[in-house]
């Protein structure tokens, strides 16, 4: 009797765990969400790639009249914060004069999307739901986001089971080779924002910039051929490179998850090979071809960054 007892015990067990980590990867995703957008937290993390690990402070809070409020700040080396109040962001950097912008998500190691609809990637994504394991001391539940096809990478993203919040982020390769990670070293939800967060709306936030939208869809001299399904273009226009004054036309492409950027300039050279570089998960790649300089820069594969390259044609002048 004792034996079929102990047998059941571990049979209820084992079932309600199977029930409760069979709940879809979406659901959780969803909470997240939800989390990074209601919660009131204070966190830090770091980021790991390269052998070298860059540390990072992050509050979060919503004030009384349900505005959000945010700080990033990277903690090593020249002073770099993003504020953010509502739909205003401001940057600091050591390379510009400060500056805001309008926007609702903050642009730093953490994918936006996170916090914003999720359901806009499952065409291109798949969302499963693989099991428990522990972080930061808490029970968390890992979720993977993987790509649909090789062009992508994955993202396995592991949550506290408690709060949904994110404890760990890693970028993986199709063979499971890990590129970058965030662990969270440090996670306090609290009932009311910080003193910290509640200070952005005694603060006067940098000048707001206003990017027209004509600068922000030029017309390009040059057509992408092939794309990865998925993405589209969000900013295209000409600029110089503060570096070299070289003038040069730059297209920013999205899935939502993923940012690419293309850069095409003339070149006095007339055929070079591709060069590539790596940052942990970004990927830059460099070549020349009919004396057309091409940049390619985005966490993808470099299969990926070489057909988008090599698809880039030049526009025949118009009559």
């Amino acid at each position: 009797m004792k034996l079929l007892s102990y047998v059941l015990l571990l049979l209820s067990i084992s079932f309600s765990a199977i029930g409760e980590e069979s709940e879809p990867a979406k659901a959780w995703l969803e909470r997240l969400s939800n989390a990074l957008n209601k919660l009131n937290f204070s966190t830090s993390f770091v980021v790991v790639k390269n052998n070298q690990a860059q540390p990072y402070h992050w509050f979060h809070g919503v004030d009384d009249t349900g505005t959000e409020l945010e700080i990033l700040s990277l903690l090593n080396g020249p002073r770099r914060d993003i504020l953010r109040k509502g739909n205003t962001v401001s940057y600091i950097e050591p390379e510009l004069p400060p500056y805001s912008v309008t926007s609702q998500q903050i642009s730093g190691p953490i994918p936006a999307i996170l916090a914003g609809d999720i359901s806009q990637l499952e065409n291109i994504y798949d969302f499963i739901s693989v099991g428990r394991s522990r972080v930061l001391g808490r029970p968390a539940q890992l979720i993977r986001i993987e790509a649909k096809n090789a062009h992508r990478y994955a993202y396995w993203l592991w949550l506290d089971q408690q709060s949904s919040m994110l404890l760990k982020l890693s970028i993986v390769t199709k063979q499971g080779q890990q590129l970058e990670q965030i662990q969270f070293t440090h996670l306090e939800i609290t009932d009311k924002p910080s003193e910290s967060v509640l200070q952005l709306n005694e603060t006067e936030l940098p000048v707001l910039v206003d990017i027209p939208q004509e600068y922000q869809h030029q017309e390009l001299q040059w057509d992408v051929n092939w794309l990865p399904e998925g993405f589209t273009q969000i900013n295209a226009n000409r600029h110089k490179i503060s570096l070299t004054k070289q003038p040069v036309e730059f297209m920013l492409l999205s899935d939502g998850l993923v940012d690419i950027s293309i850069y095409v300039n003339g070149s006095q050279e007339k055929q070079r090979n591709a060069d590539f570089a790596m940052d942990g998960a970004t990927l830059a790649l460099n070549q020349v071809n009919e004396g057309i300089e091409v940049s390619v820069v985005g966490k993808i594969p470099s299969t990926t960054a070489k057909a988008i390259a090599d698809s880039i044609t030049i526009k025949p002048p118009k009559p």
